[in-house]
């Protein structure tokens, strides 16, 4: 293939790895002709990097908050146990293991408490491609090549009362997809953007009934379009609007069980959509522009459902769902994961099962997160009425 041709197939084949499969330009596996399935830029953005969440088929947006929060919902994060002061997570994640044995994704993620009422947090995404090799239309060699692509983010979060937070993060976005080189018309270089994220998270015990309700949301990945050649061709980043439920009911002091359910839906223009729409007509239009109406849009959400159970704050088991439209991608997995808890140290796993009778890239994979945590000194309490 020529070098457009590879930087085509390439960047589509990445973009839709996340959200389907592709064999020939606007033709998706298990698909109609039509393709409706919303792809994006740095999908890579979108892929669930630690383990706990993993396990219980991607929620986040209102379990319990840990060091990886920032990724699920800013605002959880200034719930995170008074009595820890900073802690440090990292996460591996294999890509498309079962064929490829070079492609990875690292998540790294650390906070700190400020007081009680406030926790500031930073994370670093990266996602290794592994190398390519380059060929010309005439079977040339072009040389080898290692995409990759990482986000870097800091994060702040702060209790309004005792029940309710507000977060917000600032992040920056690098792709290095086929590095820089330009041949006649073609320009090609890496891209960069910055984007933010907003969440709130609400939690109030039900002492009535033993039990702590949790509801969040949060749009994440709000910037601008990235480009990998000029100002004339730019794509959408995966902004995203997430929404979810968790209920935490205790069995006995030792026994403790979590119920979660999330919403998600990309705020980027449906299929088929014009790359110079203006980047906020594109997310409020996106509620909106499905052609199917609004039966379609209601199935641009795509739905994900856990439960988690503690032992003696040691011991955890998890078990997930997630689902997405068939015309819309078509994922849909069972998830299944372990966490154990010692003292200062944290360990998670997750093992993902396609139940859509197709290749998913995360089947048979594990995910892996190691953790630490440290506890805080002596604080005053702070007051979130002041």
């Amino acid at each position: 293939m020529n070098k457009l041709s590879a930087i085509i197939l390439f960047a589509t084949f990445i973009t839709l790895s996340t959200q389907g499969q592709v064999t020939n330009p606007g033709t998706v596996i298990g698909q109609d002709s039509t393709n409706r399935v919303i792809t994006t830029a740095v999908p890579f953005l979108t892929i669930t990097p630690d383990a706990r969440a993993a396990g219980m088929g991607d929620t986040g947006a209102a379990t319990s908050a840990d060091v990886n929060s920032a990724y699920w919902n800013a605002g959880k994060l200034a719930f995170i146990d008074n009595g820890l002061g900073y802690g440090i997570s990292g996460s591996y994640t294999p890509w498309l293991g079962k064929i490829i044995n070079d492609m990875y994704i690292f998540y790294l993620s650390g906070f700190y408490k400020i007081g009680r009422e406030q926790t500031v947090a930073a994370s670093m995404k990266y996602f290794d491609l592994g190398d390519i090799q380059f060929r010309g239309d005439q079977g040339q060699d072009l040389g080898r090549f290692n995409p990759r692509e990482f986000a870097f983010d800091v994060t702040y979060s702060r209790l309004l009362t005792e029940e309710l937070a507000l977060g917000g993060a600032l992040r920056y976005i690098h792709s290095n997809l086929t590095g820089a080189f330009t041949s006649g018309s073609i320009d090609a270089r890496p891209g960069n953007s910055v984007a933010v994220d907003l969440g709130v998270y609400y939690t109030k015990p039900l002492t009535s009934r033993n039990a702590t309700l949790s509801l969040g949301a949060a749009v994440t990945n709000l910037g601008a379009k990235i480009s990998y050649s000029d100002a004339n061709n730019r794509d959408f980043i995966p902004t995203n609007l997430r929404m979810g439920g968790a209920y935490t009911m205790e069995l006995d002091p030792k026994n403790k069980l979590t119920f979660a359910l999330d919403f998600n839906k990309l705020l980027v223009p449906s299929p088929p959509r014009n790359s110079t729409t203006p980047l906020l007509s594109g997310i409020f239009g996106s509620f909106t522009d499905a052609r199917g109406g609004f039966r379609e849009e209601i199935r641009e959400f795509m739905t994900s459902t856990g439960v988690e159970y503690w032992y003696n704050e040691t011991l955890a088991g998890r078990l997930g769902y997630f689902h997405e439209a068939t015309d819309k991608g078509n994922r849909k997995y069972l998830t299944a994961g372990f966490g154990l808890r010692h003292n200062r140290f944290g360990f998670d796993a997750a093992y993902l099962v396609p139940t859509n009778k197709r290749e998913n890239a995360l089947a048979e994979t594990l995910r892996l997160t190691i953790m630490l945590n440290f506890e805080s000194k002596t604080r005053e309490n702070d007051s979130v009425t002041d």
